[in-house]
C-alpha cells in the first residue's frame, strides 16, 4: 500500500503527470458533453445521413432498358 501512495505522489509531482491529467480531464469533459447531448447528436447525425441519402437519390440517373441513353 505504501508503494501505491508513493507512486501516486510521484505521479502528482511529475510534470508529465500533470500533462496527462489535463488530457484526461479534457477527455472526461468531452465524454460528459457527449452523454448529455447524445439524443441531439444522434438526431443530427440521422438528419445528416437522411439529407445525404435524399440528395444522392435525387441526383442519381436512370439507365434505359436499351442502355443507349442515360437520363440525369
Amino acid at each position: 500500500m505504501n508503494k501505491i501512495n508513493r507512486a501516486i505522489r510521484s505521479f502528482w509531482h511529475d510534470e508529465d503527470g500533470l500533462g496527462t491529467l489535463e488530457i484526461l480531464l479534457i477527455v472526461a469533459v468531452l465524454v460528459i458533453i457527449a452523454i448529455a447531448f447524445r439524443k441531439w447528436i444522434m438526431k443530427w447525425v440521422q438528419d445528416l445521413f437522411l439529407s445525404a441519402n435524399t440528395e444522392i437519390t435525387d441526383q442519381s440517373g436512370t439507365i434505359n432498358s436499351n442502355a443507349k441513353s442515360i437520363s440525369p
